[in-house]
């Protein structure tokens, strides 16, 4: 319990430091654009709550789907068809930076403990 709890903290701090680059904050921006028009469309296309459009915005962009919630309008499923491409790529970039930017860290970290073990050793 004690080390997720450690892996958690680090994601958490990895996370942080990565908004503070420019482009990860854009790239976020784009998916809350996204979520945001998929909420939009869902509620006035399909009729549904917003808190169901949002929830179907949100499965589709994780490719989740669990299919509680489904457009039925033909519009609605073209849109989606195309919504969970272009929502596919935002999320696979963004996972990609955040894991890029962990490992990264936990590489930087491993590196400063051999060299302090090597200066006291």
């Amino acid at each position: 319990m004690v080390s997720f709890l450690i892996s958690v903290k680090k994601l958490l701090t990895t996370f942080y430091l990565i908004l503070k680059k420019e482009d990860t904050r854009s790239l976020l921006f784009l998916i809350i654009i996204t979520l945001i028009s998929g909420t939009i469309f869902y509620s006035t296309v399909e009729h549904v709550a917003v808190l169901d459009a949002l929830y179907l915005s949100f499965m589709t962009l994780t490719t989740i789907g669990y299919g509680e919630v489904h457009p039925s309008t033909p519009l609605g499923k073209i849109f989606t068809m195309v919504y969970a491409t272009v929502g596919l790529g935002l999320m696979a970039m963004f996972i990609s930076v955040i894991a890029k930017a962990y490992i990264y860290s936990k590489q930087k970290r491993h590196t400063r403990d051999n060299d302090k073990n090597r200066r006291n050793g």
